[in-house]
């Protein structure tokens, strides 16, 4: 039986456990893409070449297609930023993508 990636098999346990996501999961590249996304509307300054390179090459074109996504939802309703949510955001993105 082949390896399930990791997105899908939390995916299956959240379905599992009849939790419902508002948004991407967790370790994946379109979250990572959310939370850059988010940054910008914290004003956060990202580089997201160094967000790039970090994840593996197999995941870097489906996060640069979630930010480009994102970034267009953002711009059409750019929301507040709290102090709280912007320290998460610089510490987030500060240690990188999860793999």
């Amino acid at each position: 039986m082949p390896a399930v990636k990791p997105s899908l098999a939390a995916l299956a346990a959240c379905g599992l456990a009849g939790c419902v996501s508002a948004g991407p999961i967790p370790g994946t590249p379109e979250f990572a893409a959310a939370r850059v996304s988010r940054a910008y509307d914290c004003g956060i300054g990202i580089d997201r070449g160094r967000i790039i390179a970090g994840l593996p090459r197999e995941d870097r074109a489906r996060f640069i297609a979630a930010n480009a996504s994102y970034a267009v939802k953002s711009y059409k309703a750019p929301r507040r930023c709290e102090a709280g949510e912007r320290a998460e955001l610089q510490r987030e993105l500060r240690a990188g993508p999860r793999r």
